[in-house]
């Protein structure tokens, strides 16, 4: 039988990876944070000084990142950078290396290789467009800007870091742009995903939601 995934793409700052890790979790499948590659990939372009326009040299980064997911943490060259890799201008870097081609050509056999039994939670942008397109189950999980700036305002403060609200919101909305804009696998909704408008919804009940959905699928054989 094909090993069962729950893709979950999403703008930034959406909570899709919260959702994504929680679901997998109550499911006992494995879980692929996407956006973690491509993360680390920006990580190491700015520690080995490559530009970020470098295609060829990135492309080669990617394919032979010294990557580790374990422990809920994530590991490059031994050394953990589960925080070092979630800081704003390593996640404006990734967005930047993503719409390169040759990149996302290097990190996709890697993505699905972490398809395995009993079952995959992943989330990103092309998860359920281009990783996995025979996804079991997709969805589209999203919030309003504002309540996304409020989200991640919030989450750096709560960590003792200093945040200008407008300041994330210009960032989230110019990231949405150029994520929407890319030629390779641009952020949208898949005709075939289920839209989860998470604006107004706490996680616990963006989890449900999930679950319900894949539990309806598995009931109904499909």
């Amino acid at each position: 039988m094909t090993v069962p995934v729950i893709a979950i793409d999403g703008p930034s700052a959406s909570g899709k990876g919260t959702v994504a890790a929680l679901v997998a979790s109550r499911l006992g499948f494995h879980y692929l944070d996407s956006g973690a590659l491509y993360r680390l990939t920006a990580l190491y372009a700015r520690l080995d000084e490559i530009e970020l326009d470098d295609e060829e040299a990135l492309a080669e980064a990617a394919l032979t990142l010294p990557v580790e997911f374990r422990d809920s943490q994530v590991w490059l060259a031994g050394e953990d950078v589960s925080e070092e890799i979630r800081a704003e201008v390593i996640g404006m870097g990734a967005s930047k290396i993503a719409a390169l081609p040759a990149v996302r050509a290097a990190l996709l056999e890697r993505q699905r290789a972490f398809r395995q039994a009993p079952g995959l939670v992943t989330d990103g942008r092309d998860m359920g467009s281009v990783v996995f397109p025979d996804a079991t189950l997709k969805i589209f999980l999203t919030a309003s800007a504002e309540e996304r700036a409020d989200r991640r305002y919030k989450q750096l403060i709560n960590k003792g870091e200093s945040a200008n609200l407008q300041q994330i919101l210009d960032d989230i909305e110019a990231r949405d742009a150029r994520d929407a804009a890319r030629p390779v696998a641009p952020l949208r909704q898949e005709p075939d995903a289920k839209r989860l408008d998470t604006t107004e919804l706490t996680v616990d009940q963006a989890v449900e939601t999930v679950l319900g959905w894949y539990q309806s699928l598995v009931v109904s054989g499909k």
